[in-house]
């Protein structure tokens, strides 16, 4: 585990950009970038379109460790190339970038209220390929859609169950029980959510680092002793379907929450656009994550 990541990860200003959209989600982030279906005729040809996209995103140079402290990837992003070098290696050696790896397969079918993640194969082997590919730490999505207690506790189980593995491996996992911002109860999930991460933290060995990634809170600062918690390296925050405006400004009103914002980031932003309009796009948007991030 890289010493300076961690310790600019637990202490560094800035926020999280998730550039992780997979196989299911890829064909929308590409739409929202202007790139019709009919672009593209297979998954190769997909997958380097949404490459080419990231790239121009990575390479901005509005995407600047003065906002930005880490960027997530999809594997078959962190697979591919930059310039020449690995993508996780040109965000860390170029950008001072920490690179992170979504590592889960999607989400299983809905059940006492929630999404577990889908088994995810080989992950084994998928997180030795991360340490090589100089992978500080991994995300993996769980979604939380009623307040039912039963299927939270599974939620969280599971997250802190595969977390301990990818953990052994060197890596730091950030731990993702998203709670769906439209769920008519959402503040008594996140209270359930809670209450059992706090549980999961508590069983964890002394030297166990994580990281949590959250939907913003109903109630402001809801989470402060989540942040406080001597094994969470940091809590973030996904957009969750909020606009960027709307995600910013509720954002703003949690302090030590930082963003790590997906479709948030990338809205606005177009293949058609020149580079100094998709430049000057991008640099408004990534300020006003920031500003949010370290209110």
């Amino acid at each position: 585990m890289n010493s300076e990541q961690l310790n600019l990860m637990h202490s560094g200003k800035g926020f999280i950009a998730a550039l992780d959209q997979s196989g299911g989600s890829t064909p929308k982030a590409l739409l929202q970038y202007g790139i019709q279906e009919n672009q593209y005729s297979n998954d190769e040809e997909m997958y380097t379109l949404v490459h080419e996209m990231r790239t121009r995103i990575i390479k901005s140079p509005a995407f600047d460790r003065q906002y930005i402290l880490g960027a997530i990837l999809f594997e078959n992003t962190m697979d591919r190339k930059i310039d020449g070098q690995w993508t996780a290696d040109f965000l860390w050696e170029k950008k001072h970038i920490i690179p992170f790896l979504k590592v889960d397969k999607g989400l299983a079918e809905l059940a006492d209220g929630v999404q577990l993640m889908k088994p995810i194969s080989g992950l084994d082997e998928l997180l030795d390929r991360a340490v090589e590919r100089s992978i500080f730490g991994t995300k993996m999505r769980s979604v939380i859609k009623e307040a039912n207690p039963k299927g939270i506790v599974e939620v969280v189980k599971q997250q802190f169950e595969i977390g301990k593995q990818i953990f052994n491996k060197g890596l730091i996992p950030i731990i993702e029980p998203e709670v769906d911002i439209y769920s008519a109860d959402k503040e008594k999930s996140e209270q359930i959510l809670k209450e059992e991460i706090q549980k999961q933290l508590h069983l964890l060995d002394k030297d166990v680092k994580v990281m949590l990634k959250l939907s913003i809170p109903t109630v402001s600062n809801f989470y402060q002793d989540l942040i406080s918690d001597p094994h969470v390296v940091r809590v973030v925050a996904l957009s969750g379907g909020y606009s960027r405006e709307e995600a910013n400004l509720k954002l703003s009103q949690n302090h030590g929450l930082i963003a790590s914002f997906s479709r948030a980031l990338s809205e606005g932003l177009s293949a058609d656009q020149s580079d100094e309009d998709f430049n000057n796009e991008l640099q408004e948007t990534i300020k006003g994550i920031y500003q949010a991030s370290i209110t």
